[in-house]
């Protein structure tokens, strides 16, 4: 371990708030979603939780003269939802065997398909020997569990390669992305669009402004308890609507912007004085990240202009790189989100069931990457016209 201190031990937690807040947040950074107080205002909302099936299993390595060397968000999981990374399959295969899928360990973080650090590191300890030490702790917990397996999932390029070289299966997915070109404003971004895709997005925004849907973006105090409260209706009717489960308790809206709310970009949509959509964006130093969308009624391209123009003309006035749109959806890409390799990464603890995996994902990398290829070829962007 750091600094040739082999005696030091990980620990497991059942509790984020084990763990001082400053301590955690100097290993993740920026990242908003590896932050104390989101993964805080998950567990004390109740919606992560041992009775929602995820029973938290963070690791910590203490630093002897005081702090964290590192940290990793982890879960012992009883099922495969909120993860976005689809193992359905494998559980189904693996019990038809005789075999008993769940539980299992997840590192990620919980209902949020968004990229991010899943090994926290000091920035001042030893990288490569912390990241090293965490992953062999994840290990060593789920073999004293005795889960059929481990999943890290969404965790960034040199994380995903730092498990490869350690011998973790590898997986690849796809999302859709934004970038942003040094743009001066939304019609610059439009003008780097091809014609038809030009004309297109900006016929879906005049029907909004025409619909008289007036649209603004809140951070921090901005955000009243009444713009929670109308948000957290926007999302039971989206979720009643996709006949899915809520993940999210209203108690968790109220703590993220009562801890974090200058990390929040919330989307509100008003129609002759009344609020009728919204999307909830979080945001980094460098990133705007959108998570989660709602809607009372029928709107023509409400939803483009909530969840997709609104961020990109967020992240253009405010000088971010990135938007990440969430999972799914290769409709982003004629608005100018293109295709984004994403990464998860598994040990799998049976040998037999472990070969059966990584020969499936050979076959469905190559895939992956062929796909992400043939997307990429419908760029909008005039450069690729």
């Amino acid at each position: 371990m750091p600094d040739g201190s082999d005696a030091l031990a990980v620990q497991v937690i059942s509790r984020i708030t084990e763990v001082p807040a400053a301590d955690w947040d100097a290993c993740a950074g920026g990242n908003p979603f590896v932050s104390h107080a989101f993964l805080n205002a998950l567990e004390e909302s109740g919606s992560v939780t041992a009775d929602t099936g995820w029973l938290p299993q963070h690791l910590v390595l203490p630093n002897p003269a005081g702090g964290l060397f590192g940290c990793v968000p982890l879960y012992l999981k009883s099922h495969s939802y909120g993860e976005y990374v689809f193992d359905w399959n494998w559980a189904d295969a693996y019990e038809r065997a005789g075999g008993q899928y769940y539980p299992k360990l997840q590192s990620s973080v919980p209902f949020t398909p968004a990229t991010g650090p899943r090994l926290l590191v000091h920035p001042e300890a030893d990288k490569q020997e912390v990241m090293t030490g965490l992953t062999a702790a994840m290990i060593e917990l789920a073999r004293r569990h005795q889960v059929s397996s481990l999943h890290i999932t969404f965790p960034p390029k040199d994380q995903f390669d730092h498990f490869g070289d350690l011998g973790l299966l590898q997986r690849i997915g796809v999302q859709y992305h934004w970038e942003n070109q040094g743009y001066a404003d939304f019609d610059a971004f439009l003008a780097a669009l091809a014609s038809r895709k030009r004309k297109a997005i900006k016929k879906e925004r005049r029907k909004v402004a025409e619909s008289g849907i007036v649209l603004k973006a809140l951070s921090g105090d901005e955000i009243e308890p009444r713009h929670w409260d109308a948000f957290f209706e926007f999302y039971m009717a989206t979720a009643d609507r996709k006949w899915g489960q809520a993940y999210l308790t209203r108690e968790f809206f109220h703590l993220l912007g009562r801890d974090i709310g200058d990390k929040v970009v919330l989307i509100m949509a008003d129609y002759e004085g009344e609020l009728v959509a919204g999307a909830l964006n979080l945001k980094s130093g460098d990133t705007l990240y959108g998570r989660n969308w709602g809607c009372l009624g029928r709107f023509h391209f409400l939803h483009f202009e909530t969840c997709y123009y609104q961020a990109i003309d967020y992240a253009i006035r405010h000088g971010l790189r990135w938007v990440e749109a969430g999972a799914q959806g290769e409709h982003k890409i004629q608005r100018g989100y293109l295709p984004t390799a994403t990464y998860s990464a598994h040990w799998i603890g049976d040998p037999g069931f472990r070969d059966a995996v990584e020969h499936f994902l050979e076959r469905e990398r190559e895939a992956m990457e062929h796909e992400i290829a043939l997307l990429g070829h419908h760029s909008p962007f005039k450069a690729c016209d």
